[in-house]
């Protein structure tokens, strides 16, 4: 259960400066659950709010949960000098949403859990619940993570049995045991992984001889990505589908 300052919990909500947020507290302008909030300092404790403040009606939730079909050159990251990031992308596709009002989502919080590299495409989760983020990425958890993976080649029977069984990517690491299918096209692939090593499939993929061209993730854990949702969108996971994760 949640408990935080009203005043903090306004301006995690985008709803205004800590400044401001006191402001239209102490004007008598700001309602919870249809009760007047008269100090900023008003602790609230819940998981779900109706909040209006200054004649706006807000819904708070203490987490949100959002899946984005990863487009390529976009990379994963809260932040990045140089290159688009993935949160880039959900401020964009937001905005659109909400008709440009970001007013009541705690968009500074939110985070990827996991990481696809720039040019990896497919499913990724974005959200600002710690606890699941760290459950997701626990290697202990040993969460699967199906990918559909295009190679310049084909693999060998024998190179297919070695990914099966774990191949060595460095000095000291050696794979753990995948799930490799062959597609119709000889040279496209489905993996699952329980782990999260740095360019994992690309590089168990180089120790049979071949080199990955198109990389993306189909599913983490119990979710998997939209087929209807087109690249580079997000949608809100449902209650479903927070539930199973």
């Amino acid at each position: 259960m949640m408990s935080m300052r009203i005043d903090r919990l306004l301006c995690e909500m985008n709803i205004g400066s800590r400044s401001k947020v006191k402001e239209y507290i102490k004007k008598g302008q700001v309602l919870v659950n249809g009760v007047k909030v008269t100090r900023p300092d008003t602790k609230m404790e819940g998981n779900f709010f109706r909040i209006c403040c200054n004649g706006k009606e807000y819904s708070y939730r203490p987490y949100v949960y959002y899946m984005m079909n990863k487009p390529p050159g976009v990379v994963t990251a809260t932040s990045d000098k140089r290159d688009k990031t993935v949160l880039d992308l959900l401020k964009e596709q937001l905005l659109s949403q909400h008709q440009g009002d970001l007013a009541g989502i705690p968009v500074k919080n939110i985070f990827p859990v996991g990481r696809l590299d720039k040019d990896t495409v497919g499913l990724l989760l974005l959200t600002n619940d710690g606890a699941l983020a760290h459950r997701l990425l626990s290697p202990k958890k040993h969460v699967p993570k199906r990918y559909l993976v295009k190679t310049d080649d084909r693999v060998l029977e024998e190179g297919l049995r070695q990914l099966t069984q774990g191949v060595r990517i460095g000095e000291d690491e050696i794979t753990l045991p995948a799930t490799v299918l062959q597609a119709e096209d000889e040279n496209t692939y489905f993996i699952t992984i329980t782990e999260g090593k740095f360019h994992q499939v690309k590089r168990m993929f180089q120790t049979v001889g071949v080199r990955v061209i198109y990389l993306k993730r189909l599913s983490m854990g119990t979710l998997s990505l939209d087929e209807e949702l087109p690249e580079g969108q997000i949608r809100e996971l449902t209650q479903e589908e927070v539930a199973d994760l």
